[in-house]
């Protein structure tokens, strides 16, 4: 591919920012406190759905309360009221009647204060379990908070380094025409950000493979920029 000279100087440059841009963001990415941070919150979301279910739990066991406690006012009222009709009964018969009556309301009512003890453990175990969420929730985001301060302190200057490469990268490859810089573009992401080689003792300076002959012939009729066979990389023809 024919090209000016200063459109290689600026490949170059070019190729050397954002290999630097590279290392800074591998960098940042390594930093100790970015994977606590990472392993922090993934673990906070599971405890925060986990917490979800259990609030769900909750509210079914608060409304079965609830409905318990109706039902025992109303049978209740209804045991009171049938007190009332035996205490001003006139005869065997009605005596018995709301006997039987309130014997109902009874059996009803204890039966009732059964279900009401299990779902009072059931809150209990509910209670626990959120506790040990809190805790839980509490100590991580704890660390969270400490391993981001400290990602911050530490990551800062990388972090400005990042975005000065970046902007580095903007005003290095407007130089270029739009045609190269669209090549070197699909070459960074093909090949992992490192988009030009050199052509070293007939072999690409990146991937290290050799060019065959009938390649490396047309790679030097075209210089001074070429396209590794290999990787697919530019590769840049120097003169002999």
């Amino acid at each position: 591919m024919q090209v000016k000279d200063e459109d290689i100087s600026t490949l170059i440059e070019l190729q050397h920012n954002d290999m630097e841009l590279l290392r800074v963001q591998k960098a940042i990415a390594d930093l100790p406190q970015r994977k606590t941070i990472v392993a922090a919150r993934k673990k906070i979301k599971a405890i925060e759905e986990k917490q979800e279910t259990v609030g769900k739990l909750r509210a079914k066991a608060e409304e079965k309360l609830a409905n318990i406690s109706e039902e025992d006012g109303r049978l209740a009222a209804k045991q009171e009221e049938a007190q009332k009709a035996v205490d001003s009964a006139s005869g065997y018969r009605d005596v018995e009647a709301h006997t039987r009556e309130m014997d109902g309301y009874a059996k009803r009512r204890a039966t009732l204060e059964e279900n009401l003890a299990a779902v009072d453990a059931e809150l209990d175990k509910i209670s626990a379990v959120e506790k040990q969420i809190s805790t839980a929730l509490a100590q991580l985001r704890e660390t969270e908070s400490a391993a981001t301060v400290e990602f911050q302190s530490q990551g800062g200057e990388l972090k400005k380094q990042e975005t000065d490469l970046t902007a580095s990268h903007d005003q290095i490859a407007a130089n270029l025409p739009a045609d190269l810089k669209a090549r070197y573009d699909r070459a960074a992401k093909h090949c992992g950000g490192v988009a030009v080689a050199l052509l070293r003792d007939d072999a690409c300076g990146a991937c290290r493979a050799p060019i065959e002959q009938g390649h490396l012939i047309d790679l030097k009729a075209h210089a001074p920029l070429g396209e590794c066979p290999n990787c697919k990389r530019l590769l840049i023809v120097l003169p002999s």
